[in-house]
């Protein structure tokens, strides 16, 4: 997910580029933003994480350079009230996991920071391979393994959340964003590069298949899943294999057992999120272009868009507080971009594109959504 969600003012970090559809009209639904909080600070940001059991609110920032630089750092705040708590400091991260059983905390850097989840103080630091570049990151309960993901080695690093040991790594054939564990050693990955969920045995650390999209869809950064019925919702930037234009972002719904396709449902933009809440029986997608899809499940095999509403520009990224069946996303309002790079004498017909203007001071924002 290292993508224009991370990539902000003074912070160098390659993002892969995701096509946005225009903001689909608004459709009538239960859910809205409720709740704007402006926490401000600079630096990049991408995953946002809530802890429920603790009731924080992890979002990792990045380094910000100029008159008056700071490091990375992880920013924690409090899940009910959005109150700053702590800063994890020195830490250049894209987003953060907790294991519940172990009460440690860990973040995709390099290394990976890893700390007490209650206290907030760190516990150490762990060396992974320095050809990794972590992005995504999430905490399997089934075995309490936390994996770190990687685009450039295509990979997942394998650390036991209990003392924090290497354990290996499982390759995933491609570059790997958001992951969903069924608890009983079944681990799924949705692999953006390569159009399929990539299907881990836990306990082996091996994939066993590929669920391929085929021509229903590509550039694919969400992934969620209904445990109980075993139903997969990837969420996709283009429709399509290759791509059609414009983009057509589509939702599509596997079976979790055998990669069937089940239903393409379209999405309001390109997702860099998506969760399924199993009290409402709803999977959510976040778009760049600051809108919501909400997907409704009726059963196993009938689904439908139940809503698609805005939120705030930016807001790509999401995390599901089960405790109060609210949805959290982050975002930040821009300055004026800057004009374009003059063109390329080696190839005027090609086009240059300018970068995003800085970021507006204070104008971090965290986003409750809910009914």
């Amino acid at each position: 997910m290292r993508r224009t969600c991370f990539a902000l003012a003074a912070v160098v970090v390659v993002c892969a580029a995701i096509l946005l559809a225009q903001p689909a009209q608004q459709s009538a639904g239960p859910y809205s933003v409720l709740k704007t909080a402006k926490v401000g600070g600079l630096g990049g940001f991408d995953y946002i994480y809530a802890d429920v059991a603790n009731r924080r609110l992890y979002i990792p920032r990045g380094a910000v350079q100029g008159d008056n630089p700071k490091p990375g750092r992880v920013t924690v705040f409090d899940l009910d009230t959005l109150a700053p708590v702590t800063e994890i400091p020195d830490i250049r991260a894209n987003g953060a996991a907790i294991d519940a059983r172990s009460g440690h905390g860990f973040a995709s850097s390099s290394p990976v920071a890893m700390w007490d989840a209650k206290t907030l103080k760190p516990i150490k630091t762990i060396e992974i391979d320095a050809k990794s570049r972590p992005d995504g990151i999430y905490a399997d309960p089934f075995n309490q393994r936390v994996y770190v993901f990687s685009h450039p080695t295509a990979d997942a690093t394998v650390i036991d959340a209990k003392d924090g040991k290497v354990l290996g790594t499982v390759d995933l054939g491609g570059a790997p964003e958001q992951a969903v564990s069924d608890g009983k050693g079944h681990l799924y990955v949705v692999i953006q590069d390569k159009a399929n969920v990539a299907v881990v045995d836990a306990a082996a650390m091996k994939v066993t298949a590929h669920y391929e999209f085929g021509d229903k869809g590509s550039r694919c950064n969400g992934l969620a899943l209904d445990v109980k019925n075993q139903v997969l919702f990837a969420a996709c930037g283009q429709s399509g294999n290759p791509p059609v234009t414009p983009a057509q972002p589509v939702m599509i719904v596997l079976d979790a057992k055998n990669g069937n396709v089940i239903t393409t449902l379209p999405l309001a933009g390109g997702s860099d999120g998506a969760v399924f809440n199993p009290a409402t029986m709803e999977a959510f997608s976040s778009h760049g272009n600051g809108t919501m899809t909400i997907v409704k499940e009726k059963s196993p095999t009938s689904f439908e868009v139940e809503q698609n509403f805005q939120t705030m520009a930016g807001a790509k990224c999401l995390t599901l507080d089960t405790k109060t069946n609210r949805i959290l996303s982050d975002a930040a309002e821009f300055g004026p971009a800057p004009p374009p790079p003059p063109p390329d004498p080696n190839n005027p017909a090609g086009a240059r594109r300018g970068g995003r203007g800085p970021m507006l001071p204070d104008s971090f924002s965290i986003l409750v959504i809910g009914k």
